[in-house]
């Protein structure tokens, strides 16, 4: 046993305790992240998956919905890649509401889309200071059929307003054929072995009609105040 132990420890890259510098460059990406978000005012994050082609419905689901929620005077966050994202962006440029991408390289995703205006596009390396923007500046969550960042990004959330680490705010689950094995599930397993709370199942809605979609987050605000989450 001994043994193991030493060969582990002699393994380990030692390196890595020196890169303490990387906190600068972390630093100033939530510096750059939060001076530019902070002029944004109210927005709903989208997400969804990044492969899902214009012609898909889910893609212009998502664009209408965007549309919609711009009228009414949010502005649209969203990771500024393909699919999804783009909709996302391209439904608040069509309302020409505010439209932002908070973009990151990723080998998948080597283009930006088009539709993020200029001065709200913001790049990142590193995922968790790009998800704190999504959160904080977030008045609502949209989460359309999407991925394991997808599922991230919506577990996040819901796992922040279940603990009370942030304020509540309205979480749309768009696209009923795509999550329903999700949510039975969460209803069958999770509720039903007690790892979570029946109560903890209304912490998002479920729909397919943007009207609604945007009409769910829009009603929220008319009784709770528009402010950053944190």
């Amino acid at each position: 046993m001994e043994n193991k132990r030493q060969q582990i420890q002699s393994r380990y890259d030692s390196r890595f305790e020196k890169d303490v510098w990387s906190v600068f460059k972390v630093m100033g990406e939530f510096v750059d992240g939060y001076e530019k978000m902070s002029h944004v005012g109210p927005s709903v994050s989208f997400f969804g998956s990044a492969r899902l082609k214009e012609d898909h419905p889910y893609y212009n689901m998502a664009v209408e919905t965007a549309r919609k929620l711009s009228e009414t005077g949010f502005g649209i966050i969203t990771g500024g890649g393909p699919g999804i994202m783009e909709a996302g962006n391209r439904g608040a440029h069509l309302a020409g509401g505010t439209s932002v991408g908070l973009c990151i390289s990723l080998p998948s995703e080597l283009n930006n889309n088009k539709y993020i205006e200029d001065k709200y596009r913001i790049d990142f390396n590193y995922f968790f200071a790009r998800k704190v923007m999504f959160v904080k500046y977030a008045q609502g969550f949209v989460v359309l059929p999407g991925g394991l960042g997808t599922l991230d990004e919506f577990f996040e959330a819901l796992t922040l307003i279940q603990t009370k680490k942030i304020h509540r705010f309205p979480i749309v689950l768009m696209g009923n054929d795509y999550w329903k094995g999700l949510i039975d599930w969460m209803k069958e397993t999770m509720v039903a072995g007690k790892t979570i709370d029946a109560v903890d199942m209304n912490l998002f809605h479920i729909t397919d009609d943007p009207d609604e979609a945007a009409s769910i987050i829009y009603d929220f605000y008319q009784n709770n105040k528009l402010r950053p989450n944190f």
